[in-house]
């Protein structure tokens, strides 16, 4: 899904600024991914930030949330939409904490690549459970969202050993559309 060429020059000048090689995509086999215009709320997320998604994944995480709770489960909401900008700065935080860039790139997709900018992308956690952790595979909502996930469109983009080479994430579910 290409945007328009400013976006593109934009996620562009965003890798080269952060060292991120122009073959990044390409090396990874990582779709380039335009970020969503027509957002809608989907409440808050564990850390008390309004969260957006498009019309239709918002309407699929609510039906996803729903059946957890009538099955007793909580699925807590750590991230949805990301901007390119709100990509750049996560990155450049861990840049800053003196995390190597391979090993950022192992767990973030860089700005332009990163399924939350579709809008259509949910880190989830529940409670008791860190957020963003391989513990998450542990809890019963990870069970429950793996039998019944794919109902609602909802599919784990990075399981064990993906195609992408980006570390497990059992907590980072997309709506396809």
């Amino acid at each position: 899904m290409l945007s328009d060429d400013s976006y593109e020059a934009r996620v562009a000048q965003t890798l080269a600024a952060l060292g991120i090689p122009a073959s990044y995509g390409a090396d990874r086999h990582m779709p380039f991914y335009a970020e969503a215009r027509d957002l809608v709320s989907v409440g808050l997320d564990i850390l008390g930030r309004e969260r957006q998604l498009t019309p239709h994944a918002a309407a699929r995480w609510a039906g996803l949330r729903a059946a957890a709770q009538q099955d007793s489960l909580e699925l807590l909401l750590v991230s949805a939409f990301r901007s390119l900008e709100y990509q750049r700065q996560v990155l450049e935080r861990k840049i800053r904490a003196g995390e190597p860039l391979e090993r950022i790139l192992s767990v973030n997709a860089a700005p332009g690549y990163s399924e939350h900018h579709t809008g259509r992308a949910v880190d989830l956690t529940t409670p008791g459970c860190p957020p963003l952790t391989e513990e998450f595979e542990a809890t019963d909502a990870f069970a429950w969202l793996v039998q019944h996930a794919h109902r609602f469109d909802f599919v784990m983009t990075y399981p064990r050993d993906n195609r992408f080479g980006v570390a497990y994430e059992p907590w980072h579910w997309t709506v396809r559309e």
